[in-house]
């Protein structure tokens, strides 16, 4: 699959996507719960895509502004008010907060001061979580928590019906907005930065508040993303906030394609049920066959899946 089109017109494969995964809700009943956490991790991965592959900011820490939603949507349903819907909005609205907040200081270095900025604010949080145990639950984390139904009539169930519909909604909602963002001249002004940040002032753009606005819109959909977790799973841990969590979602991102939108969602989806499957036949040592295929499949597949599959396309068409 290539990179979302510039348009507003659909591709077939695209339309063919999207039918698969609603088709994978009555195909694969036993794999409700795990789709739902693919899905999930699928919109977090696309945070990450908006900050690293469009905007060009590399993060260490992006699972900060997750764990901000999950806390956020968390605390909200253990103390009464446990409607879904508005939960996600406040999980996303003080995720953009934080993330504006912490934005002015990843844009004012470079690489490696951005990497060290997003790296610290992570450890901050996770450590400040921590220690925050009569509100957070500390290392036991947060549990107790009974959300709502879904419109009122969709309770949460142990199956994962309603958790991997209501995943599902709630990443094509938020797909379809960052494929316009993707195609309008904000989008295309912040791959302009990417590929040459030098450049860019000299046609009237404002480098460092576009990359204030996309990694404040990263930091968002990432606090959408943990909120939807909390919700679906009932329960918030520390490890939503800590490093692994970040550094997975990278390893995610660049095994699908990286600046492609559908890289995220494809390189969750390999790198999940893979991680699943091998754990399945392997449970010692699974992460050591994980390890190595990864590191197989980035060396000889340059641009991840999808750019493996591009690049194949390309050859099939030479004469």
């Amino acid at each position: 699959m290539q990179r979302a089109p510039a348009d507003a017109c659909w591709h077939w494969a695209e339309m063919v996507f999207w039918l698969a995964a609603l088709a994978a809700f009555f195909v694969f009943p036993g794999y409700r719960v795990l789709g739902s956490q693919v899905l999930i991790v699928s919109l977090f991965a696309l945070s990450l895509d908006i900050v690293l592959g469009f905007a060009g900011i590399v993060s260490l820490g992006h699972a900060a502004f997750f764990g901000v939603g999950a806390y956020t949507a968390g605390l909200l349903a253990l103390h009464g008010w446990n409607e879904p819907f508005s939960g996600l909005v406040a999980g996303t609205a003080l995720a953009a907060l934080a993330g504006f907040a912490v934005s002015w200081l990843v844009v004012r270095g470079e690489d490696l001061a951005r990497l060290m900025v997003t790296l610290g604010v992570g450890v901050l949080l996770y450590e400040a979580a921590n220690r925050a145990a009569p509100i957070t639950g500390g290392i036991d984390g947060l549990s107790g928590i009974a959300m709502g139904k879904v419109f009122g009539i969709y309770a949460f169930d142990l199956g994962g019906r309603t958790a991997y519909l209501y995943s599902l909604g709630v990443l094509f909602l938020v797909f379809v907005a960052l494929r316009r963002v993707a195609a309008s001249p904000f989008g295309l002004s912040l791959q302009g930065i990417r590929e040459n940040p030098r450049r860019m002032p000299a046609l009237g753009v404002a480098v460092r508040n576009r990359l204030v606005a996309a990694f404040t819109l990263g930091a968002a959909i990432a606090g959408l993303a943990g909120a939807l977790l909390a919700q679906t799973t009932q329960f918030v841990g520390l490890d939503t906030l800590g490093f692994p969590r970040s550094a997975e979602v990278l390893i995610m991102l660049v095994l699908g394609g990286v600046g492609r939108l559908y890289g995220a969602i494809v390189g969750t989806a390999a790198f999940m049920i893979a991680q699943d499957t091998l754990a399945g036949i392997d449970p010692l040592y699974w992460q050591f066959w994980l390890g190595v295929a990864l590191v197989a499949f980035v060396f000889f597949a340059r641009g991840g899946i999808l750019g493996a599959i591009d690049a194949l396309r390309g050859s099939r068409r030479r004469p």
